[in-house]
């Protein structure tokens, strides 16, 4: 019962720390999320949104203790169930690049922060 609890406040930790410094780069320049952007700003809020991505799923699999990659996996769906609701709610309301981003570029970041954890793990023992 303990591993599963922690697993999932794992999940749930590494998905915040995504979804915290996502929102904290629109909150602090002012731009909406579902609004239309220059590419400048669409390009350093996605490499962005990928780097917070790989940190939440090294982060999932850091504080799950075990299997990593698993847990960075379940971030990753947490993570991509949520930009896909975004994206059915925006749709015809806004500009969608930061869902489509999420879906086709953070999830998958999320899984490669995982892997680091477990490649990382497996040279120190």
């Amino acid at each position: 019962m303990i591993a599963l609890l922690r697993s999932i406040l794992a999940v749930v930790v590494g998905y915040a720390v995504f979804a915290a410094s996502s929102g904290a780069i629109f909150m602090l320049s002012g731009h909406a999320a579902h609004a239309s952007a220059s590419p400048a700003f669409m390009l350093i809020t996605i490499l962005a949104g990928v780097v917070f991505a790989a940190v939440g799923g090294y982060v999932a699999g850091w504080l799950a203790g075990r299997r990593p990659v698993a847990h960075a996996v379940a971030m990753a769906v947490l993570l991509a169930v949520g930009a896909t609701v975004s994206l059915v709610m925006t749709l015809g309301h806004g500009a969608v690049w930061t869902q489509v981003a999420a879906l086709v570029l953070m999830a998958p970041s999320a899984v490669v922060g995982g892997w680091w954890r477990a490649h990382g793990m497996s040279r120190a023992t």
